[in-house]
Formats: structure tokens, sequence, C-alpha cells
């Protein structure tokens, strides 16, 4: 008999047949950018493994990437829609409120031990809220990664070096003037156009974490790797929250549970992926160099000035997010 898959959007009592037959399982889609072997993608699966050992028969967590169900901004809108239960977007959420803009900063966030404390001390006040007012849920904080360039211009040691370059940036207003004011000439793509913009040469190059670089196979049509670690980009386990709260309370506790305990796994398997993947990217010909950090920390204090003084609350948000590295 075929079995029949009810989307996420009909919920609690609509879910349920009367009398003594089985109640129907939930199956929750997963939807995320993440190519196969990326960091996106082992998130995603720690989280529905540990989801789905504690959800047992009354629901199931279903993944898939690789835009299969969107781009990010179409994962957002579909999850305020009902038509999928999960997405684990990054750098664009600086779009949905001006407070995840604060990570957006150059080397704001200094370690993962960092964005922890950041998560603990300000995570519910400051970034649940501001998501929540626009009608999602954040039910943990997973990684992106610290970023770096690519390119097939020139080694990249300073912000000067990046004069004239089309970079790659995801769709989000602060990077965009991060790279404007290092001199590059930033392109907002989607990240499944990326490949085939660089193969062409459409644009020069991209910056992403080395599990992103390797998964997209950037190393194929890239000549130089710049470690820079410009930014670190946390990943959020989103829902929305309206839809969330239509899951009976069991489901909806379980799902919680199992985003928290695969926070640390996530955070474990990218510090792993960080150091091999470097390894990797080096092997496959790719010519590797370390950035001037110093210099591109000089370079970025007018975004600073700006965020502090266009965003509301955004010099408090700044300091309150750097007390908390010392």
């Amino acid at each position: 008999m075929m079995k029949r898959v009810l989307p996420v959007l009909l919920l609690g009592a609509a879910a349920l047949t009367s009398g003594p037959v089985m109640a129907e399982k939930l199956i929750l889609k997963f939807g995320h950018v993440g190519a196969p072997g990326s960091l996106f993608e082992a998130s995603v699966n720690e989280f529905i493994k540990n989801a789905n050992a504690r959800l047992g028969d009354r629901a199931e967590v279903q993944g898939f990437g690789s835009s299969q169900l969107g781009k990010d901004a179409e994962l957002l809108q579909k999850l305020k829609l009902g038509q999928v239960a999960f997405s684990l977007p990054s750098s664009v959420m600086s779009s949905v409120s001006d407070e995840f803009g604060v990570f957006e900063m150059p080397y704001i966030i200094k370690s993962r031990d960092h964005m922890r404390m950041v998560q603990d001390e300000i995570g519910d006040s400051v970034f649940n809220a501001a998501a929540e007012k626009k009608g999602y849920k954040i039910l943990s904080y997973y990684e992106n990664g610290f970023r770096h360039i690519t390119n097939n211009t020139r080694p990249v040691s300073v912000p000067a070096d990046l004069e004239g370059i089309k970079l790659r940036t995801p769709k989000g207003e602060w990077r965009v003037k991060m790279f404007q004011l290092y001199g590059a000439n930033p392109t907002p793509m989607a990240f499944s156009e990326v490949f085939t913009a660089l193969k062409t040469g459409v644009i020069d190059g991209q910056e992403n974490p080395y599990a992103q670089i390797w998964s997209a196979k950037f190393q194929e049509v890239q000549k130089y790797l710049s470690i820079t670690g410009h930014v670190y980009t946390p990943a959020y386990l989103l829902v929305s929250a309206k839809h969330f709260e239509k899951l009976p309370e069991d489901v909806q506790s379980d799902l919680m549970a199992a985003a928290a305990e695969s926070q640390e796994a996530v955070y474990s398997m990218a510090a792993a992926l960080e150091e091999e993947l470097l390894g990797n990217l080096r092997q496959g010909g790719v010519e590797i160099n370390e950035a001037d950090k110093d210099a591109f920390i000089e370079a970025s204090k007018p975004i600073y000035e700006e965020f502090a003084l266009t965003v509301d609350g955004g010099a408090e948000l700044i300091e309150a997010v750097q007390a908390l590295a010392k």
C-alpha cells in the first residue's frame, strides 16, 4: 500500500486519524544548500540522526541538500509557508534582521569558544528575539565557519590585493560593503551558481570556509587560496515559529533536545574538517598563502563605524560581542 506523506503544514489533529487506527507519521523536511561532503550536510545528518532516534514512530526528519528544495532565500519563504520544516541559513540572516549583521563584522568572532559565549550570554535576548520578530525560531547554532578567499587573479596578502577582483559574496549587505571597502568588486550570488560562474570566468573568486570550498570543488576552478579568516559565520537551525508551535508538544521537545545535543558534535566536526581540508586543498594543487590579518583588521574599521551608526543598538551589540572574547 502506498504510504501517504503529509506535508509539514498539516500538523496536530490534521495529522491524526480517529479511532483505533494508528496516527500517520509526520514527515518533516530539512532543506539546505550544502553539497555532499560539506559541513552543512554533516551537521544536518547529525541532527537528523539524533532527532529520529528520539521521535521513533511519531515523526521523521528527512534531509534535502544541494539546494534541492530551494536556495537560502527560497527556503526562508518555504519555512513560513510550512513547505519545509527546517533550514540552515548562515550569512543570509543579516538580510532578515539587522542584528545578525554583527556576525558580518570582520574578525569579531575569535573562536568557537567565543561563539559559545555569545550564544549563551546574548543569544536569546538578541538573536532569538530578532528571529522571532520575523516569524522564525532558532533551535540551535551550528556553523558555516571561518571564511577564506580563493581567486584566479593573484594571491591576496593585504586588502589592496583585492583591487578589481570580481568576488562572489552571499546576498548580505555587510559582506558586500566589506569587500567594496577592501577594493574588490563584490557580486552577490546564490551558492549553487558559484562553481559555474568561476569556471566560465563570470567571477574571479569567492570566499567561504574550507568545507564549502572543498565540497563544492572550487579547487578545480581556482588557482589561489588566501587564508584570511575574515569572517566567522554561524549557521542557524531555523524553523517557522508558527508552524513549529503547531507540532505536538512531545515532538517539539524532542526536536529541541536533538538540536541542542547535536551542536557539540557539529563544532567537533568543524574543527577536524578545518585541519583535514586545508591539507586536501593543498594537495589539490591550489597555491596557498597566509594573509596579513592585521592589515585586514586595520582596513575594517570603517565598516564597524557604519554598523554602529546605522543599526539601532549597533554600537552596544558590537561592544557586547567583543567583550565576551576577553
